[in-house]
Order: structure tokens, then C-alpha cells, then sequence
């Protein structure tokens, strides 16, 4: 019901005017595209995850005589290769490659759009290279903290969700349930494809039951291939802390961004990511915008998140323009 709900609010499809495979080292080589108008306001959007990949509908949000638009698929996921790997996957490397295709596309300053894993990426970014940042949308967001995977994986939303939370956690003997993050670790990289697909569609059917305010708790089955680059690297930035230095490692450095402007789009519901954690966030940021959005939980497509997302967009266009 929503997304059906949430196509009004979109822009109409539109197709990329480039779009090309960068070899960004170690290895990998990243899908990267661009759509809207060449010499628009650039704009990069940074899917979730980590390991979502990106899509078309990623595009709509922005008008396209307005907005160049750059979207690409991180490291290990969606046409990125090589497919589902975590060597030389970590958070920096993201962040290096988002610095890659920036000056590669010769952009001096990004509006950076991300949700859920991709707020917490776009929030590095930022704090890492504030010179190139113009202005942040974030929606969902995740703070890449201890107390947030606590939450999800063990046992909170479980509280309000027990039928999705049994299924994931009835796969796990009952001796490892006190750490969900690593018994699914030990499956997912256990070097059987069988067991690896099996669990990873597990591990993103919890997530998937618990993304929409209209879900009735069934993540479904997502195909194999795309369930388990999504599940491997959750798991593995997760098992690493997102490779961060310190837990509470964005709002401990957010005075870096202090000076650059940024819009939050939060779920009232949201399940995956809690809304205390934005308000934390918009606390601490005083360029911060939180906009809370009723009757709407994590997913982009949220008829309320989608709304107020291409709103946000169409405020900003009017003011660069």
C-alpha cells in the first residue's frame, strides 16, 4: 500500500545520460550514473545498507531540469564488483570512493541524499570532507552506535515485532542468541553458498518485515543473490562497528559540520532506526532541519517520507537556482 501510495509524490522515470563502471581500486570497480541536467545542482545519493545497491526509483525525488544527479552502487553490491566481497570494503574506502567519483566527475561541492545506512555514510563524508559538502538530506537516520544494533538485533524491536523477530532468531541455537550479530556472522561467511543464501535471506527478511508502518510482518523473500550482498556486508560493517573509531564516533566530531546545513526526515514509527537518534542528532547540529513525519516508519518509500523528501528537494532547487 505504500509505495503505491507514494508514486504520486515522485517525479516521472528518468533515464541516466551517463553511466559507467570506475575501477576505484583494491580491486573493486564501482557502477556509477548520472540523470537529471548536466550542469544542474550535483546532488549524490547514498543508498542503504550497507549493500542495497542503488535504483531507478532513487531518482525521482529530484527535479530533473534542476538537479544533476549521481547515484552509485557502494563497494561489493548492486553492479558493483566483485559481488558481495568485503576485502577492502570499509567505511573509508566508501568514503575514498565517493572522493573518487566527485573528482571524476569534476564536482566541487555535492548536495549529499542518504538514508538510513546511507545518512550514517553521508554524516562521514561529510565530517570527513566538509569542503565538499553543500548541503545534507538524511532520512532514517542511523548513527552507526552500539546502542542502535542493541536495539535491532537484540531483542528491542523484537518486542514490538515477535512473529519476524522468531523467525530470525528460531535459525540461531538458543546459546548463541546473545550475540545475533555474530551467530549470523559464523553462517554468512561460513563458505557454503547454501547456507550462506539461506541465512542471508533471513537476516533481510527481519529487516524488510520492520521497514514500513503498513508492514504486516512479512519481509517476504528477497532472491538469493541480492539477499546475500546485502546480509555479508550489514554483517560485516556491523561486526566492525562501522569501522569507526569510537562508539558515539559522529556526534563526538559533529562540530566539524557545524557551519553546513542539513535537512532530517525522520519516521515517527520507524522501527529500524529510532527517532531519539535523530533528535540527538538535530540537537547537537545547529544548521540541522528534523522534520518528524507521522504515520511513516523507515522506508524511503513512505508515502509522508517520499512527500516530504521531494518537497525538501523543490525548497532547496529554488533557493541554488
Amino acid at each position: 500500500m505504500g509505495q503505491k501510495r507514494a508514486v504520486q509524490y515522485l517525479y516521472p522515470p528518468i533515464d541516466p545520460f551517463d553511466q559507467r563502471m570506475m575501477d576505484v581500486g583494491e580491486g573493486h570497480t564501482v557502477y556509477m550514473e548520472q540523470c537529471g541536467k548536466p550542469d544542474g545542482i550535483p546532488v549524490i545519493v547514498l543508498h542503504g545498507g550497507p549493500g542495497g545497491g542503488c535504483s531507478p526509483s532513487m531518482r525521482r525525488y529530484f527535479d530533473p531540469a534542476l538537479y544533476r544527479i549521481v547515484l552509485f552502487d557502494q563497494r561489493g553490491c548492486g553492479r558493483s564488483r566483485p559481488h558481495a566481497s568485503v576485502t577492502d570494503n570499509t567505511t573509508w574506502h566508501l568514503v575514498g570512493d565517493i572522493e573518487k567519483i566527485r573528482a571524476a566527475l569534476g564536482v566541487e561541492k555535492f548536495i549529499v541524499f542518504g538514508g538510513s545506512w546511507g545518512a550514517t555514510l553521508a554524516l562521514i563524508y561529510a565530517l570527513s570532507h566538509p569542503d565538499h559538502v553543500r548541503q545534507l538530506v538524511l532520512r532514517g537516520v542511523f548513527l552507526m552506535t552500539q546502542a542502535e544494533l542493541d536495539w535491532f538485533y537484540g531483542g528491542g524491536a523484537g518486542l514490538f515485532w515477535p512473529e519476524p523477530w522468531a523467525r530470525f532468531a528460531d535459525l540461531i541455537p538458543e546459546d548463541e542468541r546473545h550475540d545475533m550479530i555474530g551467530a549470523y556472522h559464523k553462517r554468512l561467511f561460513s563458505g557454503d553458498l547454501q547456507t550462506e543464501t539461506k541465512y542471508a535471506r533471513a537476516w533481510s527478511g527481519w529487516e524488510n518485515a520492520l521497514a514500513s508502518v503498513y508492514s504486516s510482518g512479512q519481509g517476504g523473500e528477497a532472491p538469493g543473490e541480492y539477499a546475500r550482498a546485502f546480509a555479508r556486508l550489514e554483517n560485516h560493517y556491523f561486526t566492525h562497528s562501522g569501522f569507526l573509531d569510537s562508539d558515539g564516533w559522529i556526534l563526538n566530531n559533529i562540530e566539524r559540520i557545524a557551519q553546513i546545513p542539513g535537512v532530517i526526515v525522520q519516521g515517527r514509527y520507524d522501527m529500524i532506526c529510532p527517532p531519539a537518534r535523530a533528535w540527538n542528532l538535530a540537537k547537537l547540529w545547529p544548521n540541522a532541519d528534523l522534520r518528524m513525519i507521522r504515520n511513516a516508519g523507515h522506508a524511503l518509500s513512505e508515502p509522508g517520507i517520499s512527500a516530504e523528501l521531494v518537497r525538501v528537494m523543490d525548497q532547496i532547487a529554488q533557493i541554488k537556482s
